[in-house]
């Protein structure tokens, strides 16, 4: 297997939801039944996922969907390095 991965480079994002208590405030109703819709290699990918669960979900004002940049959490400095 070969380290080269040329341009291609991962920005990890992950799209989850739930229900939230209260509108004003980002806290969930239930961890235990969050979504977790998936992990993308990029913001596009995420951000078409994210669209598609939230259109789902639009009749439900206490159900809210996020998109995590993983990337900066694996690589704050942005070098590509741990």
């Amino acid at each position: 297997m070969s380290d080269d991965h040329g341009d291609d480079k991962q920005l990890l994002h992950m799209v989850f939801g739930g229900e939230l208590d209260d509108l004003e405030a980002c806290h969930f109703r239930d961890l235990g039944a969050l979504d977790i819709v998936g992990v993308f290699p990029n913001y596009a990918s995420a951000e078409k996922a994210w669209r598609a669960k939230a259109q789902q979900t639009v009749d439900n004002a206490h159900m809210r969907y996020f998109i995590v940049h993983m990337h900066k959490l694996l690589d704050p400095d942005g070098d590509g390095k741990f």
